[in-house]
């Protein structure tokens, strides 16, 4: 029996619903509306229920994209894309937080977007097909490749030294790390020191702590 005298669920019975959980945003904005061309009318009449910061509430898509890029970082990100890796949509979740220039995806061109959380539509996500074309992508704009990888005696630490202030970090695929031909095209492989049993990080989890090292390096926070 329950406090109040009711009989207990059987164990094995369903579980109680859950508590709805509670509204997220901003609902419908006061009347009048602020004269400001950014601002979406349709967000403004029914509210804002995105997960963005509060800057941007009830922007447009556009305007906060247009936004962000006076603001983003020197550093790019690429993932391969053989297997149709599920991590990808961690990694452009962490590009947008961390304020990356552009996601490259290499291989495939479809990925899964689950894992993005929509965060895709605020950051330039560019495609592919071989190592070699991120490579000339990489070169033309000045970019030092940086693969993350544990690798031994082929790698270094990711904290022994800062990592280029222009650079492409470069990650593989779950389980296999990166492709053969992805090593040779890196200037450089950093490894994310670890201390358990297991030898090496998904990449959606490798690909937030390397971010996170650069934006430590190279920018202020206030």
């Amino acid at each position: 029996m329950t406090d109040n005298g009711a009989p207990e669920p059987p164990a094995d019975g369903p579980a109680p619903p859950a508590a709805d959980p509670p509204d997220v945003g901003v609902g419908p904005h006061p009347v009048p509306w602020p004269d400001d061309a950014r601002l979406d009318p349709e967000l403004l009449a029914h509210g804002d229920r995105r997960n963005v910061v509060d800057a941007y509430r009830y922007w447009t898509v556009e305007a906060i994209v247009a936004d962000l890029d006076m603001r983003r970082h020197d550093f790019h990100v690429a993932i391969e894309n053989w297997r149709h890796d599920l991590n990808i949509g961690t990694v452009v979740r962490n590009a947008n937080a961390f304020g990356a220039a552009v996601v490259h995806i290499v291989g495939r061109r479809r990925w899964n977007r689950r894992g993005a959380m929509v965060t895709d539509r605020y950051v330039h996500v560019e495609h592919h097909p071989t190592v070699a074309a991120l490579v000339d992508r990489a070169r033309a704009d000045g970019l030092v490749v940086v693969g993350i990888d544990n690798m031994g005696d082929r790698s270094t630490p990711l904290d022994a030294a800062p990592l280029p202030r222009r650079c492409l970090l470069l990650f593989g695929q779950e389980g296999t790390g990166l492709s053969d031909e992805a090593v040779g095209a890196c200037d450089e492989i950093r490894e994310i020191p670890m201390f358990g049993s297991t030898r090496s990080l998904n990449a959606g989890v490798a690909s937030g702590i390397a971010m996170h090292a650069w934006v430590r390096e190279h920018v202020e926070v206030v």
